[in-house]
């Protein structure tokens, strides 16, 4: 067993997984694994910068992690940095923060690199299931992108996209410094043209319709799954694996697109930091499912923080 830690920075959450590794078994033991919602990549589709209290939030973030990680006594440590940062003028300002903090220098991975990790993270598990039918299609719904990836044991085609939950947010559901409660149906539109350009782009590389199962990741897709069982708090052991049909997904999809900010922060199983930015990530999965004719999708609660690990291992 190796003791590794692994910390994703995306654009709207930072999140730590301490785990002890088993390349023998494939066994992956999580001591400690926790998210915070930091939005990183606030401003930055707008400005082309990260804005300076974004940048002290992610850094606050991780000084918690870095006390984690040595009470733990992990062995190796990997810090990966996806959207925000990648498209950031400002990215050394972030870098030069992280090393002094965790003494590593965090690793802006391509999208492709990003969606490897995906796809090992959300598929070691599921290798061998007699239930799901491959080839799988991995479909990790960030903040500020989208990484498509088809598979079976190996990728077969991957793609990253620049549509997430916060991007198409901040590009087409703010008016006047404010998210749009609830948005207009041109903005709503507008973010439907968004997804679907992304979608085509993917298609050129990658083939989504051969898959035969959808394995859906992230906060959007998991909150979804929470929504869908009426859970009366967030519960990621009933939603790893969780099973949510399409007609379901459409139905969760149109009430958050049409709700206010104070029905949605109602939801139990809701994280204050998706209140607003949820909508945008529901209705990216809902134009996924309908474009290959996914009838559910496949909730998984391990994904690029589980594929990073095992780079580690």
């Amino acid at each position: 067993m190796t003791r590794v830690a692994a910390i994703d920075c995306g654009t709207n959450s930072i999140r730590l997984l301490v785990a002890d590794a088993d390349p023998g078994t494939g066994e992956l033991v999580d001591l400690d694994r926790r998210m915070t919602i930091v939005r990183l990549g606030q401003g930055v589709d707008r400005t082309g910068r990260l804005a300076p209290e974004a940048l002290e939030r992610t850094f606050a973030a991780c000084r918690e992690y870095a006390a984690v990680i040595k009470e733990h006594g992990a062995e190796r440590l990997r810090f990966v940095a996806t959207s925000a940062s990648r498209d950031a003028e400002n990215r050394d300002d972030f870098v030069r923060g992280v090393l002094d903090i965790l003494g590593v220098e965090p690793e802006v991975i391509t999208g492709d690199q990003e969606a490897e990790f995906s796809f090992t993270g959300a598929t070691k598990e599921l290798t061998g299931s007699d239930h799901l039918d491959r080839p799988y299609l991995v479909v990790d719904i960030g903040g500020g992108s989208t990484e498509f990836v088809v598979g079976d044991e190996q990728v077969r085609g991957a793609r990253s996209v620049d549509v997430g939950c916060v991007r198409m947010t901040e590009r087409h559901l703010v008016r006047d410094g404010a998210v749009t409660d609830p948005p207009a149906e041109e903005q709503i539109a507008a973010v439907r043209a968004d997804i679907e350009r992304a979608l085509d782009l993917a298609e050129e590389s990658v083939p989504l319709r051969e898959a035969r199962t959808l394995v859906g990741l992230a906060g959007s897709v998991t909150t979804v799954s929470a929504i869908a069982q009426e859970l009366p708090e967030y519960d990621s052991r009933r939603i790893h694996h969780s099973r949510v049909p399409r007609e379901k997904v459409r139905e969760i999809t149109e009430w958050l697109l049409h709700s206010t900010h104070a029905e949605r922060a109602a939801v139990p199983s809701m994280h204050p930091g998706r209140v607003d930015v949820i909508a945008a990530g529901a209705l990216v999965l809902l134009s996924i499912m309908e474009r290959i004719g996914a009838e559910e999708v496949v909730v998984s609660e391990h994904d690029i923080l589980d594929g990073i690990a095992w780079s580690l291992a």
